[in-house]
């Protein structure tokens, strides 16, 4: 059996503000540098044999510090990348939501098939982090892997994993710096 720690990076200025990064490259603001040295420490006993991130700066610079507490490098992985926003990436999320109501809305009661305009449903994003996500349980069988990546790209894997409809994949994103335990004893579908 493979674990799998995923690890949401820690805060940057876009999540202290409600804007909306999707895939904007935002680095880690100064609480979001200490929460990523917190999680590394956390995960000082773990033994990870692996350590796989976004290529994102936020993701790459929280799993940094995880390398530097266990001595792996880090593997980079644009699959793992968080949700593409499309047109609303970098608008405060309530703006687009006073714009753009009754999309806003939508989007959060049918994320499944329900985009930003110019961006990635659910859907899109579950195939996409799976198919990563196959692949790293492909090459580390019954091995601790650490997966760093972002908010509502962990949901949409813990959704898939738990069994979880995708209309509550809202209650599944994880607060910046923190882990969640999968154990998977099978490959996923892609």
């Amino acid at each position: 059996m493979t674990q799998l720690l995923f690890i949401r990076h820690g805060q940057t200025d876009f999540n202290d503000e409600g804007r909306l990064q999707g895939q904007l490259d935002i680095p880690l603001n100064e609480r979001g540098v200490e929460q990523a040295r917190r999680t590394a420490q956390a995960l000082r006993g773990a033994q990870i044999h692996a350590i796989y991130s976004s290529d994102l700066q936020r993701a790459r610079a929280t799993a940094r510090e995880l390398a530097e507490v266990t001595g792996l490098p880090v593997r980079i992985d644009p699959r793992l990348r968080e949700v593409h926003l499309g047109e609303w990436q970098g608008k405060l999320a309530k703006d687009v939501q006073a714009a753009e109501s009754d999309l806003y809305w939508q989007r959060r009661k049918y994320p499944a098939v329900v985009a930003p305009p110019g961006g990635e449903t659910a859907i899109q994003v579950q195939e996409r982090l799976l198919a990563a996500i196959h692949d790293i349980v492909e090459r580390h069988p019954n091995e601790t892997i650490a997966i760093v990546s972002h908010g509502f790209a962990i949901a949409v894997t813990l959704a898939y994993f738990r069994d979880v409809p995708m209309s509550q994949v809202w209650t599944l994103v994880p607060e910046n710096g923190q882990i969640h335990v999968v154990e998977v004893d099978q490959l996923p579908v892609t």
